[in-house]
């Protein structure tokens, strides 16, 4: 599970995506869990950090899973379409 912090920008994703690369490079599970119970906002570069992951995690034959979103944040979810390439957890 990956745990977000408060933030998710253009600022903070470079970061991000490299952890949860290297965790999906080592340990090549069948799921990622985005945890966003702390994220308190996101822009377009959240959209990309979650869509690169799907990418990877489907060549691998593995899922990525949303865990406690915010309303608003499920919405930028079902405007961008990510809710129909990630699952619920």
């Amino acid at each position: 599970m990956v745990h977000l912090c408060e933030e998710i920008d253009h600022h903070s994703v470079s970061s991000m995506r490299s952890r949860i690369d290297l965790e999906i490079k080592q340990h090549v599970p069948s799921e990622v869990i985005l945890d966003f119970g702390d994220v308190s906002f996101m822009d377009s570069s959240g959209i990309g950090l979650i869509m690169g992951r799907c990418r990877i995690m489907n060549e691998i034959g593995g899922v990525v899973k949303i865990k406690d979103a915010s309303e608003q944040i499920r919405k930028i979810f079902r405007l961008s379409g990510i809710d129909r390439i990630t699952k619920e957890y």
